[in-house]
């Protein structure tokens, strides 16, 4: 928020975390939404929206289940093991899934998780909303790419 009033670079700022044992859970996505501040949550873990790139939301409750099941997908997909700390998974999440597909699945989770009457995000899983940063950051790009080639 800091950085928002010294540089206009910073026009859209978003706090990206996960449910996992994270106390004040929903009061931190109210806070962040209520200040401007997107949010981009994950529930149980961050790793199922991992999992969205390779078509799949299971419905694990328990985020150290989640992990270690994705860490199995994601071998048995990549032949590769999954470091959470690898600064090349978004490269190798692409390479081996597919972004619009983890996006429309991720939206479809999160609706059916409203339509189920879920409101509070530490209620609602499998859901996320970092789909919603990836798709701004790709707006973002094409808009870039759009005016390179002007």
């Amino acid at each position: 928020m800091e950085l928002m009033t010294h540089d206009s670079q910073y026009r859209t700022p978003w706090i990206v975390f996960d449910r996992d044992q994270v106390k004040e859970f929903d009061s931190i996505i109210q806070a962040a939404e209520k200040n401007g501040v997107g949010a981009g949550w994950s529930n149980p873990c961050f790793e199922i929206w991992l999992y969205a790139y390779f078509g799949e939301m299971p419905a694990i409750m328990e985020s150290y289940v989640c992990c270690d099941r994705f860490q199995e997908t994601f071998k048995k997909i990549t032949r590769q093991q999954y470091n959470k700390n690898d600064k090349d998974i978004y490269r190798k999440l692409v390479q081996y899934g597919n972004e619009e597909g983890a996006i429309r699945l991720a939206e479809q989770s999160y609706r059916k998780c409203v339509e189920d009457g879920k409101r509070k995000p530490s209620e609602m899983w499998p859901a996320s909303t970092v789909q919603r940063l990836v798709e701004e950051i790709q707006g973002k790009i094409c808009l870039t790419d759009t005016r390179k080639g002007e």
